[in-house]
């Protein structure tokens, strides 16, 4: 089910970091981008790359944070021991 979990999370993210790449970087050429008043001294392509990555990690977080958000309350509240391990108060469902 993790590997599931993940793969909801970065594939849509995965595409979202794709299409905001096209959207800025068609309106903004990377040689033009300055950082607290100086140039940039990277090439288009370690712009492009770069602002890839910060765009997925972003997105990756809102779908994570979907994807938490939209767990049931019996995942929430499941205890992850094994029946034998479980402390006093442990809830009894979700036995894997």
């Amino acid at each position: 089910m993790l590997s599931k979990r993940l793969m909801w999370i970065a594939w849509p993210a995965f595409l979202t970091a794709g299409m905001l790449e096209v959207l800025v970087f068609g309106m903004v050429d990377p040689q033009d981008l300055q950082w607290f008043g100086h140039p940039l001294e990277l090439s288009r392509q370690s712009v492009y790359s770069l602002a890839f990555f910060v765009f997925w990690g972003v997105a990756m977080l809102s779908s994570g944070l979907t994807t938490l958000l939209a767990q049931s309350p019996f995942e929430v509240n499941r205890c992850p021991l094994p029946a034998d391990e479980r402390p006093n108060g442990c809830p009894k469902q979700g036995d894997a």
